[in-house]
């Protein structure tokens, strides 16, 4: 049911999409921000166009070889189908890669799987130039370890590994009132993690891993430009995000409200600052406990909620709030925004960097900081997607592993880091950088995420309060076209996660190669192998898989 409600979810970008195909039939001519790009997405194509849907199947033969600790090997038949949507318009446009595997094991010891991925991000222009409205989606899977810290996951059975969802929609305004310019938006989401088998971490205690979450998220903002009334540009923004994590019934609720000044120095060079007022609160409930007070755990391995017991507060932060910095545009090709400040009751620094010389290169650069939950985090990276993009994969799993380019720039979703269910406070930085070298497109993505995770004292998330996860990772694909009928991918990734409190770092990193050659105008002919390599300090040896596929896939 799930499985097929998130598919859906993804569709509907799609459906968006055909229902609005004559504004969609212009040329593209709106700015979309600065994290788009372009790679090819495994299979031989031509030059893109303003418009492309493409529906697959795939057959493939699979084996993969156990290289240690073991030596266990397993043979699948694989069958795939799915779909890859590029539609640009004037005003909206909307990108969709989603794929169904059924793996067929043999075997006794074997375990047949199905596997939802895919992405999928699109705008709508209701009003063109005023009201759009946007909607995103995402499937994939991980694998998870004693700690809570997820890596990425190679073809083994169904019970070793972990799905996630996340899925929002909410409409944006731009608008101009006489001399203000008016800004807002609007977003609903939701976001699941699914696993099979509770955890429990290197002590014997159980890790509470993240079941869903609802997120809502809101922000108008009113401002004039420098010079229009005054020689300086002056704006006020008033705003809330808040997520309700069903794991304790966690709440995160962030509100504020501030004032900006803009000052400038030079045609491309500004002094910006703001300040105001923000209240911050995370709270939750306790587990329910046995006659002798030890927390209950559920057949789902997560705490079970006392809803009777009374909401207890973890965070709650009120006061002011401020920051400066500098916005540097040189050219339409580069754009700096940075600021340092106060909030949260501590030291804030976030901001962006893009330099997109040409329809060559494009390099991106942002530094975050905020309080919320799995959820939160990965509907936040969802959004900041562009609607013009295709997803690279894994050519033997089939695995979107969080990289995608398109037209003038590529972006990332990043790392998940841990998947903890308490609330926490996120800090890091993500870059991405994609180059064009005649028939060669190389994409490269990198970030390193820090949790501090915060929970209530006197319930059984308190021990986890304060404790710091970090995760660093890298990701990194390859194309290029072979003559007029195929083409070689190759992909990498390497993951390090460090899990406070626990004694837990975990190395996994892999990679893949493909070759794919046009048989006829429709059907392509596929070859691939991949390794990937895990070292946990929650098993007892590292383990390392060799996989080789072969087989067909007909485009209709």
């Amino acid at each position: 049911m799930l499985a097929r409600s998130l598919t859906w979810a993804l569709l509907a970008t799609a459906l968006a999409v055909v229902t609005a195909s004559p504004i969609l039939a212009q040329d593209q001519g709106q700015d979309l921000g600065p994290d788009q790009g372009q790679v090819s997405s495994g299979e031989p194509t031509s030059q893109r166009a303003n418009r492309v849907v493409q529906p697959y199947i795939e057959v493939s033969q699979i084996i993969s070889a156990e290289l240690t600790p073991g030596d266990e090997v397993l043979t699948f038949t694989q069958l795939a189908a799915g779909v890859d949507i590029n539609v640009q318009g004037r005003n909206s446009g909307a990108a969709v890669s989603l794929r169904y595997e059924r793996n067929i094991a043999y075997g006794d010891d074997s375990v047949d799987s199905d596997t939802l991925s895919g992405i999928a991000r699109g705008t709508l222009a209701v009003i063109p130039n005023t009201l759009n409205f946007e909607v995103g989606g995402l499937a994939s899977r991980t694998q998870v370890d004693g700690s809570g810290g997820t890596t990425a996951n190679p073809l083994v059975s169904q019970d070793a590994e972990s799905r996630f969802y996340s899925a929002y929609a909410g409409p944006s305004l731009t608008t101009r009132v006489g001399a203000v310019d008016v800004n807002g938006l609007a977003r609903v989401g939701y976001n699941r993690f699914e696993t099979d088998a509770a955890l429990v971490n290197a002590q014997g205690d159980v890790v509470d891993v993240f079941d869903d979450s609802m997120t809502y998220l809101g922000q108008l903002r009113a401002g004039v430009r420098p010079g229009d009334l005054l020689p300086v540009g002056l704006a006020v923004t008033a705003g809330g995000f808040q997520e309700d994590i069903s794991n304790l019934d966690q709440r995160v609720r962030d509100l504020y409200v501030r004032g900006d000044v803009t000052v400038p120095v030079s045609p491309t060079l500004a002094l910006v600052g703001g300040v105001g007022y923000e209240d911050v609160e995370i709270s939750s409930r306790d587990a329910l406990r046995d006659a002798n007070g030890v927390p209950v755990v559920g057949n789902d391995g997560r705490f079970v909620t006392d809803s009777a017991s009374p909401r207890r507060i973890a965070f709650d932060v009120d006061g002011l709030l401020w920051d400066v910095g500098v916005m540097w545009r040189p050219s339409s090709r580069t754009n700096l925004a940075a600021s340092v400040g106060r909030r949260y009751d501590s030291t804030t620094y976030y901001g962006t960097f893009t330099y997109v010389p040409n329809q060559r290169s494009a390099f991106a650069l942002s530094v975050y900081d905020g309080v919320s939950g799995f959820g939160g985090s990965l509907n936040n990276s969802l959004a900041g997607l562009s609607s013009d993009f295709e997803a690279i994969r894994n050519p033997v799993t089939g695995d979107f592993g969080g990289l995608v380019t398109g037209s003038e720039g590529q972006s990332i979703i990043g790392g998940l880091g841990s998947a903890r269910s308490a609330a926490f406070r996120g800090r890091g930085v993500r870059a991405s950088y994609q180059r064009t070298m005649g028939r060669t497109t190389a994409a490269l993505g990198a970030g390193y995420d820090r949790r501090t995770f915060i929970a209530a004292q006197g319930t059984v998330l308190a021990a986890v309060d304060g404790l710091t996860d970090e995760s660093y990772y890298v990701i990194g694909g390859l194309s290029r076209q072979v003559g007029q009928s195929a083409n070689i991918t190759t992909n990498a990734y390497v993951n390090w996660f460090d899990a406070a409190g626990s004694n837990g770092n975990v190395t996994a990193l892999g990679g893949s190669a493909a070759y794919n050659q046009s048989i006829t105008q429709r059907l392509t002919g596929r070859a691939a192998i991949a390794v990937d390599y895990i070292n946990s300090d929650f098993t007892a040896q590292d383990v390392a898989f060799a996989t080789a596929l072969i087989g067909l896939r007909y485009n209709f």
